[in-house]
């Protein structure tokens, strides 16, 4: 008879949208694997609902759910974190100091937030009117600077480094600016985009729509900048300039509101261990999503080092992928799928618009739908705040999708 001793072990590192898909999926598709999550994290978060929630269009209480009742029925879940990956062992060491074997290892443990890589700004986010949509609080928080926001400067800050849904912080920014306009205070406001970045999106077709939205909000527009440094206090953001012409440059802004996206980059565990790439990220075949060194370790989601943006979106096409390689993996068999590098960015241009960008490695568009998606569309606005949240919770998390 079969025991877990006997079975195959497939040890799932990180339990967000990534880690539990993946387990759901590999339930139905190998019952037969003894499948491991570790995951500290009492609570799981809907994170693409969070700038809604800024923006006063969705519900903060509806944005998380109980970890334990996500897991799949006959998935082992260790409340624990991965201390270290021992890879030539095929082992994970965790933070209780427990040992845990594997045949099979996915890395899916997310991306880390580095707020203190900008000076000050830890002691004044979530008061002085300093908010972001990058927290479960901090987005009830945007969602009361914004109600209360009576006109003056509002600044938004995009890094320059990768960062978990490279739309968010032009999604806030325009609900803010439309909020601002429906409330009379466009007059009196002045909305004010500073970008490590060097253009508004990556992709043309896009890009005119999203410069005709900049434009129709008439929003200020600075790139090749990055928030050095924050006085709650004072109100005063403090950029660097990062680009060719302006490097060394200093900016002292004043504001009346700010939201912060902060910088971002692999997790600690991962950067120091021999699965990391040049970069700190887990490195791995942008295809097969497999590692380059040991055949038995995969990586999927915001920590796996590929060149993509990195949504919920890509995920879900990631996660069917690494799902058969690994079990290719374990039968002996070559790989038989690979990942073309597609993502998705729907952002929300307004109240009731959104632009839904699809795309894949080259940058090419990917659209799903039999229509022009770089236009603002009322249908693609339901789609983000009506119909993707329970898709998730119902669909996508349960390895359905």
């Amino acid at each position: 008879m079969d025991t877990i001793s006997q079975r195959k072990k497939v040890v799932i590192a990180g339990g967000g949208n990534a880690g539990i898909s993946l387990a759901a999926f590999l339930r139905r598709k190998a019952s037969d694997l003894h499948i491991i999550v570790i995951e500290p994290s009492e609570y799981h978060y809907y994170q693409p609902a969070w700038t809604m929630v800024g923006g006063g269009i969705y519900p903060l209480e509806k944005t998380f759910r109980i970890t334990k009742t996500l897991i799949p029925d006959g998935v082992e879940w260790i409340r624990d974190k991965v201390a270290a990956f021992d890879p030539e062992n095929s082992h994970v060491v965790l933070a209780s100091g427990k040992i845990e074997t594997y045949d099979v290892l996915v890395v899916a443990v997310g991306i880390k937030l580095l707020w203190e890589q900008v000076q000050g700004l830890a002691e004044t986010l979530g008061k002085n009117d300093v908010c972001s949509v990058y927290g479960y609080e901090l987005a009830g928080y945007t969602r009361r600077c914004l109600e209360n926001f009576r006109g003056g400067r509002a600044l938004f800050t995009a890094p320059d480094t990768p960062v978990k849904c490279g739309g968010a912080p032009q999604k806030i920014m325009y609900l803010a600016a439309d909020n601002f306009h429906r409330r009379g205070l466009s007059a009196h406001s002045s909305v004010e985009y500073w970008s490590g970045g060097t253009r508004v999106f990556g992709i043309e077709k896009y890009e005119k729509t999203l410069k005709k939205v900049i434009e129709r909000y008439n929003i200020k527009t600075f790139f090749r900048v990055k928030l050095s440094a924050v006085d709650g206090e004072r109100r005063i953001a403090t950029f660097q300039g990062i680009g060719e012409h302006n490097k060394g440059h200093r900016y002292e802004e004043r504001f009346d509101l700010l939201h912060v996206v902060p910088p971002q980059g692999p997790p600690d565990v991962v950067a120091q261990s021999p699965l990391a790439d040049d970069k700190g990220w887990v490195a791995v075949d942008k295809h097969t999503l497999q590692h380059p060194r040991w055949p038995n370790v995969f990586a999927l989601g915001d920590c796996a080092g590929l060149p993509v943006s990195r949504t919920g979106a890509a995920v879900r096409k990631q996660m069917p992928v690494v799902a058969h390689n690994l079990l290719a993996v374990l039968e002996g068999r070559p790989l038989t799928h690979s990942y073309n590098g597609y993502s998705s960015c729907p952002i929300i241009t307004g109240y009731g618009r959104l632009v839904l960008a699809e795309f894949d490695y080259d940058l090419q568009p990917q659209e799903t739908f039999p229509f022009d998606q770089s236009k603002e569309r009322w249908t693609m606005y339901a789609l983000k705040r009506y119909i993707l949240p329970w898709l998730y919770w119902n669909k996508i998390l349960r390895g359905k999708m």
